[in-house]
Parts: C-alpha cells; sequence; structure tokens
C-alpha cells in the first residue's frame, strides 16, 4: 500500500505513516495529502490532527471540511523531542512550530538568548543542524548520527505529550464498524441555543463526544463547520437515531460522515 504524509523523512508524520505502509511519499501540505487520496492518485494519506499540547491541527480540520474523503483509522504516537545539534554551542533552533510551542519552557529556561526559527518540519530542522553548526535542530532522538549529537533528550513540556494522526481514504472506502467516529457538520444558519441543539441527540442517547471543534466556513464571517468525534460507531442504532435527527436539525446545511475507525498506538 502507496501512503503519502508531511515530509521530509524523519518526521514524526513519517513515523506514522510507516505503520501502515511500506511505500510512503511526502509533502509539505496537508491540504496537498487529502486532495491526492480525494483525486484518487494515491491510497492513503496521513494526517496530524491534533497534538495534546498544542491542541488541533486546523489546516487538517479544513482540508477534511473541504474534501470528500473517509477516515479509517486514528493513530497515536507519544512525542518524544531532542535537542540535537552538532556541538554545544548554537545560536539558532529550527524546528516546527508545534515543536518550538511543545519545548517552549526548556528552551526559555536554557537557551532563552538563541533565535528560534519555525520551519515547514522537524525533519528540515534537524537537516538544518546537520548542515550548518550554528543551528540545533527538534526532533527524535533516533535522527542523531556521526555528525549530529543529542544536547538534551525528552525535552518537550509535558512528558504526556502525543499527537494523534487520522488516516485518510478514498470515501468509497468509508466505514461505519468502528470504536470511534467523526462528523462534519454545516447548519448554514445560527440561532441562539443553537450548539445546544446539535449536541442534544448525542447527549439523549448517552453517546460520549470526544471532540468538538469549530472552523470558519469561509462563506461569511461568523458562519461555522462543527467537527464531531463520539466514541461509537456509525452502525450503532443510537448513532444511525442521533443523526437522523441532526441532519433535521441543519437541513439548510448538511452532514457529512468521514466514517467510523479504531486506533492504533505506535510508541516511537
Amino acid at each position: 500500500m502507496q501512503a503519502i504524509t508531511l515530509g521530509p523523512a524523519g518526521t514524526y508524520s513519517h513515523r506514522a505513516a510507516r505503520s501502515i505502509a511500506d511505500d510512503v511519499g511526502f509533502t509539505e501540505s496537508v491540504t496537498d495529502i487529502v486532495a491526492s487520496v480525494a483525486d484518487g492518485d494515491v491510497e492513503r494519506g496521513v494526517v496530524p490532527i491534533e497534538n495534546s499540547i498544542e491542541g488541533s491541527v486546523t489546516e487538517s480540520l479544513d482540508a477534511l471540511a473541504d474534501h470528500d474523503v473517509a477516515v479509517v483509522l486514528e493513530i497515536v504516537t507519544p512525542i518524544r523531542h531532542a535537542l540535537l545539534a552538532q556541538g554545544e554551542e548554537f545560536s539558532r533552533v529550527a524546528s516546527h512550530a508545534q515543536a518550538l510551542a511543545q519545548c517552549r519552557t526548556y528552551l526559555e529556561a536554557n537557551y532563552p538568548g538563541v533565535e528560534q526559527e519555525a520551519v515547514v518540519s522537524t525533519a528540515q530542522g534537524v537537516e538544518m543542524a546537520r548542515e550548518d553548526p550554528t543551528v540545533a535542530g527538534i526532533g527524535h532522538p533516533d535522527n542523531a548520527d556521526d555528525v549530529l549529537r543529542i544536547v538534551a533528550e525528552d525535552i518537550q513540556d509535558r512528558t504526556s505529550n502525543a499527537t494523534r494522526f487520522v488516516v485518510v481514504a478514498p470515501e468509497s472506502e468509508r466505514s461505519d464498524a468502528g470504536g470511534k467516529s467523526s462528523l462534519i457538520v454545516y447548519p448554514s444558519t445560527d440561532y441562539p441555543g443553537l450548539l445546544l441543539e446539535l449536541l442534544e441527540p448525542f447527549a439523549e442517547r448517552d453517546i460520549n463526544l470526544t471532540r468538538l471543534e469549530s472552523r470558519p466556513s469561509g462563506e461569511r464571517l461568523g458562519d461555522y463547520v462543527f467537527h464531531i468525534d463520539v466514541a461509537a460507531g456509525l452502525y450503532e442504532q443510537r448513532t444511525q437515531n442521533a443523526i437522523a435527527e441532526l441532519e433535521a436539525i441543519v437541513e439548510d446545511g448538511w452532514v457529512r460522515r468521514l466514517g467510523s475507525y479504531d486506533t492504533r498506538h505506535v510508541v516511537s
């Protein structure tokens, strides 16, 4: 199976993608990943959806709302950040903005005068450090080699740091079987109590919501799309009834079922 994810090689996305595919390609855009799957150019896409410290990845949410695809699996992997450099002295730390944010406390305490540069991936920051002795990168400790040494290990602010990825497949492969389900809801209206009304069909059927996010629809100011994850499968009658009620509430908008799926934990 072929999969595409955020590159270059060595990113945490790459580590997640290797757990489902031997053939992994790379791009620098989540939107490109989801679009490639929707267009049938690749079998699977692996995109980060949520980090336990920094929250949701908004580009991923928007891409899922803009393309007809299915979510067939979620992958949860712990994030272990190491500070990697050619030596102890450097003037710049380069990494993905999320990684810099996840290590904010460590960097401020130990390198308050060092410039921080956000780049497109942790792997790019590591490559910059490998090529330039004045640069340090943040990445998985396995990136250390004969050139790069581990200056410090486990520098993330919280030991519980983990990222949730979703595996995206063509819409035709959507499954109703699994322990969790993802929905996208566009009400195309707004009035007092609307959000409560959208959530009540799940609460009344004892369906636990594991995530609720709102994103601008892009149609007009104050108009939102809601991303909902529930701890129930689409095959369950209670879930089907809740969604039917939801569709009646948003009859001027739409409800998209991304599918039901299970969780795989990948130890990094």
